[in-house]
């Protein structure tokens, strides 16, 4: 039965010896044939090289001897019984037939020559960007080349531990998948794939061709959005902070963070602990209006997003005026109590008539009212939510009697002088008394006078 597809170069170089061998042979010899040796015996030679092969017989009357293939040959010398040819430029499998005769008997012998390469192209397919924890994991490895193929097989590794092994097959490229189970320990981790052409049971070597190492980052994002913590209100113009967290977050230190306060970017802080990411910043909003906080945590691909409203208000005064803060007793005072837009003021308990308009307090001075604080309060409702300023003022009243007082103020004044006075007085005679006096002191002989009366001498002294 003549095969139904094309045969290989090496099955038509094999057929095609066989039938001249047969259509050659005597009649009644064919099935008979003596044996020639093929040396070397089935060899393994790598792709390109050379190879010599020696036919050779022990018949005595040995005729001729050739050798048939589809490769480039030399014949390098011959003799009784045996031959020798030099074949160049191996690149395929292909089977050796030697032929010769002997007694007029043909003799045939066989040698197949398996060529030996190794792959070209050993890469293993690029890995995702980022690979989530818990997915599984396609390994691509791609081979080009290589041979024999029934003795290659392609292993896939994590690190230096195999995760998987397959025959490369008869595909070119061959194209081998292994399925694993992305882990956080896989973080970081690098993969590649190795050829194994194994020769050993030609007596040979194992023969192992590694690709480029590729790094594998897996991550883990929750599916809760993060926490942000601002205030409901905030004063125009007023500074406040803006707190953003995210738990559960692998690898947190590679997490981008963004804060915004509508349009505008808030330069953030991030800082990272373990699976938890924490970004503080701070805002400030310039008009009244109802603004949106984002906080946008970006990992591996995937965002979370947490959106809060701000409500900025703005909330001016009291202010609180005393027309005269030092009033004399009997003089009309006027108290005004003012704040800004929507803002309710009331001065001492008794509220403005509408938000917005100031309050007012007359009053005669009287002694009582000395010393006498008023109290402005205001109020400005935002969304609910009562807020409270309050200011306080002092009023002074005087006695009503204006010269009384100056001449106080005056014999005060004269007496504080009169005090001082004495006083520097007191501090120069305690000085001038503590000044240091020399005696001069006087002889010890005394003149030899007549005796006189005690009046005389008490006059005398006198």
């Amino acid at each position: 039965m003549m095969p139904s597809g094309p045969l290989p170069r090496a099955c038509w170089t094999s057929f095609i010896s066989l039938l001249l061998v047969c259509c050659l042979l005597p009649p009644g010899t064919q099935g008979q044939e003596l044996q020639l040796r093929v040396e070397p015996q089935n060899p393994v030679v790598p792709a390109g090289e050379s190879l010599l092969v020696n036919c050779s017989t022990d018949c005595p009357s040995a005729g001729l001897i050739f050798l048939e293939t589809s490769l480039l040959k030399e014949s390098v010398g011959r003799g009784l019984g045996w031959a020798a040819f030099q074949l160049s430029n191996v690149t395929g499998d292909t089977q050796l037939l030697c032929s010769g005769f002997c007694n007029g008997s043909q003799m045939i012998g066989f040698s197949n020559i398996t060529v030996y390469r190794f792959p070209e192209r050993v890469e293993l397919a690029p890995l995702p960007h980022w690979q989530p924890m818990g997915e599984n994991l396609t390994l691509r490895c791609m081979v080009s080349g290589g041979a024999p193929r029934d003795h290659l097989t392609v292993v896939l590794l994590r690190v230096e531990k195999e995760v998987g092994r397959q025959p490369a097959g008869d595909g070119e490229p061959a194209e081998v998948t292994v399925t694993v189970l992305a882990s956080r320990d896989d973080h970081g981790a690098n993969f590649s794939c190795r050829t194994e052409l194994d020769l050993r049971s030609q007596g040979l070597a194992l023969f192992q061709n590694s690709s480029a190492p590729r790094k594998l980052r897996t991550f883990a994002m929750p599916m809760t959005p993060p926490r942000l913590v601002v205030p409901r209100f905030s004063e125009v113009e007023t500074s406040w902070p803006v707190d953003c967290t995210l738990d559960g977050l692998f690898p947190a230190s590679e997490a981008q963070v963004q804060l915004a306060l509508g349009d505008q970017m808030l330069n953030a802080t991030v800082v990272s602990h373990d699976d938890t990411l924490t970004a503080t910043a701070t805002a400030k909003a310039e008009q009244e209006s109802t603004q949106e906080i984002v906080c946008n945590v970006t990992l591996g691909g995937e965002s979370r997003v947490t959106r809060e409203n701000v409500k900025a208000y703005s909330f001016q005064g009291p202010n609180l005026t005393l027309k005269e803060p030092n009033a004399t007793e009997g003089t009309t005072v006027t108290v005004t109590c003012a704040a800004g837009p929507r803002v309710r003021v009331t001065l001492d308990g008794v509220p403005a008539a509408a938000p917005g308009q100031p309050a007012h307090l007359q009053l005669n001075a009287t002694a009582k009212d000395d010393r006498r604080t008023f109290f402005c309060n205001a109020t400005l409702e935002v969304h609910g939510v009562i807020l409270h300023r309050n200011r306080s003022d002092q009023l002074r009243v005087l006695c009503r009697n204006p010269i009384a007082i100056t001449i106080v103020l005056g014999v005060l004044t004269i007496l504080g002088l009169v005090i001082f006075a004495a006083a520097l007085v007191c501090v120069f005679g305690v000085q001038k008394r503590r000044d240091i006096y020399h005696v001069r002191q006087s002889s010890t002989w005394l003149p030899l006078a007549p005796q006189q009366p005690d009046e005389a001498v008490a006059v005398e002294l006198s």
